[in-house]
């Protein structure tokens, strides 16, 4: 897996924050593994979504997002950041 951007880091840490702050833990991650197979997909809708997502992060971070979860490894990423949260290791 390759470093991540800043932005990559910033909104990966922002998401994964919102869904422990509201005890989302385990459902977001049941729901990323099942859906892993069609992060590519997913993705490209992202990017389809770009110009309307401001509401929920800047849009050179849902970008940066989009362009992470192209890769296989972007979802596993997203997973770790979310469980290594939950367990208080990135303030949270």
């Amino acid at each position: 897996m390759r470093e991540l951007t800043p932005e990559e880091d910033v909104a990966i840490t922002s998401i994964a924050r919102f869904v422990v702050r509201f005890g989302l833990t385990v459902p977001a991650v049941l729901w990323l593994e099942s859906v892993r197979p069609l992060s590519f997909i997913g993705s490209q809708g992202m990017l389809l979504l770009s110009p309307s997502i401001g509401a929920f992060l800047p849009v050179n971070q849902w970008d940066a997002l989009a362009s992470l979860l192209e890769e296989r490894e972007g979802i596993e990423v997203l997973i770790q950041r979310i469980e290594e949260i939950d367990r208080g290791g990135v303030a949270a």
